[in-house]
């Protein structure tokens, strides 16, 4: 049987990490964007809009007929995607993209949800995010979107014996990451021999290679397993301890003021994945050190510049 899957978002930020992966697994590619090409071999690539261009959308699921899907797209604009407007569309249109694929025959569904779900009110320094056992209490209207999403897909794909996987994405830093985001401005900066305040940094986050979240997307595709899976590296790291070592690789003393910003308020002490669920289905999970990535990161920001 031909693997033929249609991937939605597939020229963002996530999306693009994707197409290789997928083609290693053999999978015919079809890429739905609105209009930037990536020119991959092998990669089958469709120009339509799917939160304006609903009969497009749809005659092109009638004609490539997938037995899978993998929606990724969403507004996710540094700053403004936690509040923006945008998401109720999305919701909307990723119910359409669920009714076309289940139209035109599809079996298997995956699709990004975020680890903004959970609760994060009540999150200590030794917090870990778990599937089945934490709170999910979205507080902004990005993850209520996420998460209303997934329990409409959840039980529609039950009642119609589709095949369903969720991943939660946590933090992301890696080749295609836009400004505003923090690993990407503190290089930028760094590199640019500019001072770059930030607050003390002793948040503990859990960073991911963009890399490793499109395998982590390919993984889940090439597999039958159902329900959610936190897309993140289950590696504890104080903010801090991240930009220091940036700065460190770029060799830039003095530039990186920590403390010079004010924290957030209701800042979350730890936001950490439990991975146990990913690493089951992909044998090499991260195998390879941050500070590695961070080093591949820096160069290709060198190589940009």
């Amino acid at each position: 049987m031909v693997k033929k899957i249609i991937v939605t978002g597939a020229t963002g930020f996530v999306g693009q990490h994707t197409l290789k992966p997928l083609l290693n697994k053999n999978f015919e590619v079809h890429t739905f964007s609105r209009n930037r090409s990536l020119n991959i071999k092998g990669v089958h690539e469709h120009t339509v809009d799917v939160l304006t261009e609903e009969k497009k959308t749809q005659a092109l699921f009638n004609e490539i007929k997938p037995s899978h899907l993998l929606h990724l797209a969403w507004t996710v604009e540094p700053g403004k995607f936690w509040s923006c407007r945008e998401n109720l569309s999305w919701v909307r249109a990723s119910l359409q993209l669920y009714e076309n694929f289940v139209a035109s025959g599809g079996r298997r569904i995956v699709s990004a949800g975020t680890c903004a779900e959970y609760d994060w009110s009540n999150l200590t320094s030794q917090s870990v995010l778990d599937e089945e056992e934490s709170t999910l209490k979205p507080s902004t209207l990005y993850g209520a979107s996420k998460l209303s999403l997934y329990q409409i897909l959840s039980k529609a794909a039950e009642k119609d014996n589709i095949s369903l996987a969720w991943g939660r994405i946590f933090f992301l830093f890696g080749e295609g990451e836009k400004p505003g985001r923090l690993i990407r401005d503190t290089v930028d900066k760094l590199l640019s021999h500019e001072p770059f305040a930030t607050t003390a940094g002793t948040q503990i986050r859990d960073f991911m290679n963009v890399k490793d979240a499109g395998e982590a997307f390919a993984q889940l595709c090439d597999h039958d397993v159902s329900g959610t899976f936190n897309i993140g590296s289950g590696r504890p790291k104080k903010i801090y301890e991240i930009l220091q070592e940036v700065e460190k690789q770029i060799g830039k003393k003095d530039l990186l003021q920590l403390g010079q910003r004010t924290m957030p308020p209701n800042e979350p002490l730890a936001i950490v994945a439990k991975v146990d669920r990913l690493k089951a289905i992909w044998p090499d999970f991260l195998n390879h050190k941050l500070e590695d990535e961070l080093r591949d990161f820096i160069k290709w920001r060198m190589k940009q510049n």
